[in-house]
């Protein structure tokens, strides 16, 4: 094997794993595939300067890390709407959105072994993507590696040009942060761990008749709704009742895909009605969070960009 096929060949054996590594420093999975591709072409042109001595792992590490850290240097901590602001006082037709470069985002599976989905789930929610935004960057790449990853000091050390000692203060600041944290998303964490199938098929069923009555009776007492990029959310059954009817022009007629979400969480992509009325076509991912039983939280992630990235069609026949 020559040193192209076997430099590829490493690399996509470390790729998902690696993306997903860069959605957690990111908290976008654009943003997380660009930091990739970009480590992939400084890989192909630095490969006659590797050591083989080195790990190679750790030094594709160190070379992703560094593209996360000067992306994370230029830009805003990413949130979620229910850590920006309180929930709306009027219920109006949202209008406020700020770019997509202040949101979390959702993102697809990235490994297909059952095992390692399983054991890193926790780590995938929104609500910890979320936290995650809120350490310093070589904290939260140090946190990442460490107890996500499970890397030792000396290899985190060794990936971060940072030495041991330096490697577990950090981690040692970055727990006592994320401890001290207090995100109003963070109650998303207290989820149903398996949601209720046949709850999850009744939202379906209450949306896609567009049924308000129905679709409201399945949300809890406390029950609320966000959709990035708008800033603003709904909070209680009242005034979730007046947004689906206020919207009802823009929402009534259309069709959920399920699809998962962050470590194999189910979800909903929801396509709405087009200017052609045989069409429909890419509008939100819609993240539902369980709570005894009741819907407890909805997110709507309207971002059109995100579809392709899950393997979902442009537009689906009515």
């Amino acid at each position: 094997m020559n040193d192209t096929a076997l430099e590829l060949q490493l690399f996509e054996n470390l790729k998902p794993e690696l993306t997903s590594y860069c959605y957690r420093m990111l908290g976008s999975i654009i943003d997380a595939d660009d930091a990739v591709q970009e480590t992939y072409i400084r890989v192909w042109k630095s490969w006659s300067s590797f050591r083989q001595e080195a790990s190679f792992k750790t030094w594709v590490y160190r070379i992703a890390s560094n593209i996360c850290l000067d992306k994370l240097r230029q830009a805003k901590r990413r949130t979620l709407p229910v850590d920006l602001s309180d929930p709306a006082v009027s219920i109006v037709e949202p209008r406020e959105m700020l770019p997509d470069s202040s949101w979390v985002w959702p993102a697809p599976d990235f490994s297909d072994n059952p095992e390692e989905i399983l054991m890193r789930k926790d780590t995938l929610q929104l609500c910890f993507i979320a936290l995650l935004q809120t350490l310093p960057l070589r904290q939260r790449a140090v946190l990442i590696l460490k107890d996500v990853f499970e890397w030792s000091s000396k290899e985190i050390a060794e990936t971060l040009e940072m030495s041991p000692a330096a490697v577990n203060s950090a981690l040692q600041r970055a727990r006592e942060t994320l401890n001290k944290a207090q995100l109003r998303s963070d109650e998303f964490n207290m989820m149903d761990v398996e949601p209720d199938q046949e709850l999850l098929s009744r939202y379906v069923k209450a949306f896609e008749q567009f049924d308000i009555q129905a679709l409201v009776a399945l949300f809890h007492e406390e029950g609320s709704m966000s959709m990035p990029p708008f800033v603003m959310w709904i909070h209680g059954k009242d005034d979730l009742s007046q947004f689906f009817e206020l919207t009802r022009w823009h929402c009534e007629g259309s069709r959920f895909i399920p699809v998962t979400v962050n470590g194999g969480y189910p979800a909903f992509a929801q396509y709405m009605p087009s200017k052609e009325p045989s069409i429909l076509v890419p509008w939100g991912i819609h993240v539902v969070e369980i709570k005894d039983n009741k819907i407890f939280h909805v997110q709507n992630f309207i971002n059109a960009k995100l579809f392709s990235r899950f393997g979902l069609p442009e537009q689906i026949n009515r």
